[in-house]
């Protein structure tokens, strides 16, 4: 059962990040266009915080799992 935990916890690890990294792609063009850098504020843009609590549990899932 461990290892299956660990695995979910990886995975929404995993699938959290790289869905956030092309909602702030998205964030970041929508605002600021091709040629901007953007700013830092993207990270509190509000569509980013079910990312965020996606990875937060796959964080949980992780430590439950190496700490049973």
């Amino acid at each position: 059962m461990n290892w299956i935990l660990g695995f979910i916890g990886i995975a929404l690890l995993v699938a959290g990040l790289i869905g956030q990294g092309f909602e702030m792609r998205k964030i970041r063009l929508e605002k600021y266009g091709e040629n901007e850098i953007g700013s830092p504020n993207v990270f509190t843009d509000k569509r980013n915080f079910k990312w965020y609590a996606i990875i937060g549990a796959g964080i949980v899932c992780w430590y439950v799992a190496e700490r049973t």
